[in-house]
């Protein structure tokens, strides 16, 4: 698949405005551009925290209602110091973590006429999830899949994760997707991996 200029642009932007505003926690300077036009737009997006492959940090919206690059900025310094599954990121580890960005588009309402008929419309590896009943409510970024490529494994971890049991189903599950363009540091460099 070819990779267009915008999207290019897009990654070399966003990645180092998301280590900037990390940086700027330490009190260190790290240069971004933050002149694009685009960045005013409303967006929504993750911001992926992660030391030798493993996962520090992932914090995200899933609506877009501000300006993109004050939700960058803003997910980027919560996934390093506000996820509360980890200890605040600390300035030794800064030069060691690798920053990924999930931009999202809008989110699609799923229509089905039960769990099997949802798991049987779901697009592994490029559909992010978001689960809702009541008040309980979970999300999985397509990357999941890459650790959960079964749809049933899927929908349960991501079903536990809202907070209810694997096998749990009821007529008023509400079921959301969306897609995403990724970007992540490689070497200190951005690369774009498709999703």
């Amino acid at each position: 698949m070819v990779i267009d200029a915008q999207q290019q642009e897009q990654g070399h932007v966003l990645l180092p405005i998301a280590r900037a505003a990390i940086a700027g926690e330490f009190g260190l300077q790290h240069a971004a551009d933050v002149s694009a036009p685009w960045l005013i737009s409303p967006g929504a997006c993750f911001v992926t925290l992660t030391q030798n492959g493993e996962l520090r940090g992932c914090i995200g919206t899933l609506e877009a209602h501000r300006p993109l690059l004050e939700d960058v900025r803003s997910n980027a310094r919560s996934a390093a110091f506000r996820d509360p599954r980890f200890a605040p990121l600390s300035a030794r580890e800064f030069s060691v973590t690798d920053i990924e960005i999930s931009l999202l588009s809008a989110m699609q309402t799923m229509f089905f006429s039960g769990e099997q008929d949802a798991l049987a419309q779901l697009r592994p590896g490029l559909d992010g999830v978001v689960f809702q009943y009541r008040h309980y409510r979970s999300t999985f970024l397509p990357q999941v899949w890459e650790q959960l490529p079964d749809v049933r494994e899927f929908m349960a971890h991501l079903k536990h994760k809202a907070g209810l049991p694997a096998t749990f189903w009821a007529e008023e599950v509400v079921l959301s997707r969306y897609t995403v363009s990724k970007w992540k540091e490689t070497v200190g460099q951005p690369e774009r991996r498709l999703a």
